[in-house]
């Protein structure tokens, strides 16, 4: 079911890079496919398992740079979805900031390099926004992945680094934000106190994840924050920070719940303005 719903939605557009790889043999055209085949296949199986909806997508502005700012869940699947999709029906690629331990584990890098994935600076961020690249990135990274819970607090603590990159370049942030992440995967709910001492000391997600379950997923993209003269990097983090408790106070259920999120699957949403 997985290869005919492949089929069925993203043929033309497969077949046309294969064709242009054939003609042309780039290192380029063979890496745009790669991409687009990933793409594909997270595509298919974010339509199967979740029944994924990206709303908000003509939020995301045509031309120059933007910055997607995105709540960060315990795995973030939305995250991997939303990349893709924009791929797909946009043709644009999103740059993604991440941590620097995930191109240690094994088998990762490619994948992470091919899909244009960096640590980044505030310096290398403005500079690729400048650009005008589209990039994409969670201020409360794996804090917020592994302390969050099913309460969605945005968990950014002091990060300021997204804001003065996007000061620097003068280009817009978007927040982000995912129906039910938080029920798709969970952290373990036992120990946080040992989990949070040992992330203090490591620096690592230590904390154990369990889940997967096919609970609705339904991206959202906010209105983009446009920078203001003299605006600090202070002040453009707090408005960002509470358009993101905006979208999720308007579209999360508090406390999320694994069973509601599997009955959301049967339940049609109309957009909310």
């Amino acid at each position: 079911m997985l290869v005919l719903h492949i089929y069925r939605a993203h043929r033309k557009r497969l077949i046309r890079r294969l064709t242009e790889y054939v003609e042309h043999g780039t290192m380029g055209d063979l890496l745009l496919g790669g991409r687009e085949l990933v793409a594909t296949i997270w595509d298919a199986h974010a339509w199967l398992w979740h029944g994924y909806e990206l709303w908000g997508l003509e939020n995301l502005p045509q031309e120059g740079g933007c910055l997607l700012v995105y709540y960060h869940g315990a795995l973030p699947v939305d995250y991997y979805y939303l990349v893709g999709r924009v791929l797909l029906l946009r043709e644009t690629m999103v740059h993604s900031v991440v941590d620097n331990f995930l191109f240690k584990v094994p088998g990762l890098k490619l994948l992470l390099e091919a899909f244009f994935c960096t640590p980044g600076t505030v310096d290398s961020l403005a500079e690729q926004l400048s650009q005008g690249k589209t990039l994409g990135l969670a201020p409360g990274g794996v804090y917020e992945a592994q302390f969050g819970d099913h309460d969605y607090k945005v968990l950014w603590r002091e990060r300021l680094g997204f804001a003065r990159a996007a000061l620097k370049a003068n280009v817009p942030i978007l927040p982000v934000f995912t129906e039910n992440v938080r029920e798709s995967f969970r952290v373990l709910p036992i120990g946080g106190n040992l989990f949070y001492w040992l992330f203090m000391k490591f620096r690592l997600p230590l904390r154990p994840i369990f889940g997967g379950f096919p609970v609705k997923l339904r991206t959202h993209i906010g209105e983009p924050i446009y920078p203001e003269e003299n605006m600090t990097p202070e002040v453009l983090r707090d408005k960002c920070k509470e358009s993101m408790e905006k979208i999720i106070s308007r579209h999360q259920r508090v406390p999320g719940s694994i069973w509601r999120g599997l009955l959301d699957r049967f339940i049609r949403k109309t957009k909310s303005h």
